[in-house]
């Protein structure tokens, strides 16, 4: 009986570490997303648009040009979707 109880705890314990899990992955900005974001801000072209790892995180990196001919690049960070530059 014991070893039953034992068992149903680990299995509830890793339950809620893989829900936690999606959780998370729920909460994250596709490069789509991201890019549409900049869009919306107005009068840009995306030129380019992808996902790197800066500094340990995952960045999206989308590039674009601006009305007045200018290339621009904007970082956004792919967990919580603010423009990081």
């Amino acid at each position: 009986m014991r070893n039953l109880i034992k068992l149903l705890a680990l299995v509830l314990l890793f339950s809620n570490v893989c829900y936690a899990e999606s959780a998370v992955m729920l909460a994250r900005v596709s490069l789509d997303q991201a890019t549409k974001q900049i869009i919306k801000k107005g009068g840009k072209k995306v030129l380019g648009a992808q996902t790197e790892i800066i500094n340990g995180r995952e960045v999206h990196v989308i590039k674009v040009l601006t009305p007045d001919g200018r290339i621009q690049h904007y970082l956004i960070d792919a967990e919580t979707g603010e423009v990081i530059s």
